[in-house]
């Protein structure tokens, strides 16, 4: 190995270990102010350096440093260790976006959800550039496989309309996140089958919509999602989550706290894709589209005794816990507090939002 080479590695591993050198710059996506245009007269030095650093996503070319996502996060570092913020302008992006495994500290900022949209309309069926079949996983619009990942006020969308009952290779996810300690303030999730591949990580979402019609959470992740409004849009029959923990061993699972849960169709609230799946509504509003059993054991009976499904003082016509099933859980105070904070996901560890 060249002395270059070893040079290369005694930096990375200097800025993992000093992160207090480790600085924040900022690119985006917005029209640019040429130099000196448009600044205040009294502008400090250290606030037109923050401006210089500023850059934004526009599809004029003339008016942003980008004029498509995908672009703004090509444009950086192959192995990325400082918080980069890509501010996206309004507008509906019609593209397929990646962020590589080496490209940590990313947080996409929208201009709100009704105003920056970013969509793509590929399902599991749909050929990949071998001619093979995407896949699931592949489906994805938008697609996070790097750490510390932050998403704000913009909408995933994946444009693939309600399959029809029983419709084969119709999954078509709008974000997958296969990735640890990423977050989502204010965004909007679209799709039909299978709308947020919640994959591998732990992961915080606020004040988020998602909205599909069959299994449209799901993934084996660690995940938080606190004052998110879930929408249904089945036909027919479907489910909000499919939560796939494998093993008693795996601390993963879905924790919904102080959501709600409204749409169309006749919906569980989970179905058990792994043997030890495990979900929690708390404090949740359900509009009168739950079945009343609530939970479906994937047409395996023995993980009856092996998933943990649960619910804390919910509310709504769909809330009642009468017909449930009797392998789920109507949770004391003591069983439902290690779901109802932060600390579900040790966000108080990574969590800076």
């Amino acid at each position: 190995m060249s002395n270059l080479h070893y040079m290369f590695i005694l930096f990375a591993v200097l800025l993992v270990q000093n992160p207090s050198r480790i600085h924040c710059h900022t690119k985006g996506i917005r029209p640019r102010l040429s130099a000196g245009k448009g600044l205040s007269t009294n502008i400090t030095r250290v606030q037109y350096s923050e401006q210089q650093f500023m850059k934004w996503v526009n599809f004029d070319p003339g008016a942003g440093d980008f004029t498509s996502i995908q672009e703004a996060i090509d444009s950086l570092p192959f192995i990325n260790l400082v918080r980069v913020v890509i501010k996206v302008h309004a507008g509906v992006y019609t593209e397929k976006v990646n962020i590589p495994p080496l490209k940590s500290y990313i947080t996409i900022e929208g201009a709100g959800t009704d105003k920056t949209i970013v969509k793509w309309g590929d399902t599991a069926q749909t050929p990949g550039p071998n001619g093979r079949p995407l896949g699931t996983y592949g489906s994805a619009t938008f697609a996070v496989n790097s750490p510390y990942f932050l998403a704000k006020n913009i909408t995933f969308q994946n444009t693939t309309p309600v399959p029809a009952p029983g419709a084969v290779g119709k999954q078509a996810v709008a974000l997958r996140i296969s990735a640890d300690t990423a977050a989502f303030v204010g965004c909007k999730f679209l799709g039909a089958q299978d709308t947020l591949y919640d994959h591998l990580g732990r992961h915080y979402y606020k004040d988020c919509y998602i909205e599909g019609s069959v299994d449209f959470i799901f993934g084996n992740s660690l995940s938080l999602f606190e004052g998110c409004h879930v929408h249904a849009i089945a036909q027919n029959t479907g489910a909000v989550t499919a939560q796939g923990r494998s093993s008693m061993l795996e601390d993963t699972g879905f924790s919904f706290v102080n959501c709600k849960v409204t749409g169309s169709g006749a919906l569980y609230l989970g179905r058990a894709w792994g043997p030890f799946s495990r979900v929690v509504f708390a404090y949740t509003f359900m509009d009168n589209i739950i079945i009343p059993k609530g939970w479906y054991n994937w047409g395996d009976p023995n993980r009856e005794m092996t998933v943990f499904y649960g619910q804390y003082k919910c509310t709504g016509l769909g809330a009642s816990f009468a017909g449930r099933v009797p392998w789920s859980r109507e949770l004391t105070d003591e069983e439902a507090a290690p779901f109802l904070s932060l600390s579900f996901i040790d966000g108080t560890e990574w969590i800076k939002v």
